[in-house]
Parts: structure tokens; C-alpha cells; sequence
């Protein structure tokens, strides 16, 4: 029995080795994942739009607002990871 829970094991120590670590960037000596400054400039992104849209009339074409504006920061965040860092 110790045999197969040592095959076990080393077999799963195996496929995990070809893991990689979480990409990061290093600013002012730490380190952050990159899907943080996604998300910061999705955020920024939808400030952005937030204030373009000044009139209530504009802003009505984003109603309802509780569902478009995670839904815009979320694309915005994904098409800064996809167009800015590496893959």
C-alpha cells in the first residue's frame, strides 16, 4: 500500500511541475498580478465613459446602470489584459 501512495504521489508532483506561476508585475519592489491592472483601468475606463455621458438623456442609454456599468468595466478589463500583456 505505502508503493501506491508513493506512485500517487510523485505522479501528481509530476503534471504539477508544469504549472507556472501567476504573471505579475513588479512595481516599486512588489509584485502584483496583472489582472489588477486590468481591472484598475477597467474601472478607469468606465470613470471615463461615466463622465463623457454627463446628461441624464445620455446616461439612459446605458440602463439599466446596475448591470451595463460592471458589464462595461468587465470588457474593458479584458480587452486591456488582451491588448496590453504579453501572452
Amino acid at each position: 500500500m505505502p508503493d501506491k501512495k508513493l506512485l500517487i504521489t510523485c505522479l501528481t508532483a509530476l503534471l504539477l511541475t508544469g504549472c507556472s506561476p501567476a504573471p505579475s508585475m513588479v512595481v516599486f519592489g512588489a509584485s502584483f498580478p496583472d489582472w489588477l491592472f486590468c481591472l484598475c483601468g477597467g474601472v478607469a475606463g468606465m470613470v471615463a465613459i461615466h463622465l463623457l455621458l454627463r446628461t441624464p438623456e445620455k446616461r439612459a442609454w446605458l440602463a439599466p446602470q446596475l448591470l451595463t456599468y460592471p458589464a462595461l468595466t468587465a470588457l474593458i478589463a479584458m480587452l486591456t489584459w488582451l491588448l496590453v500583456f504579453p501572452h
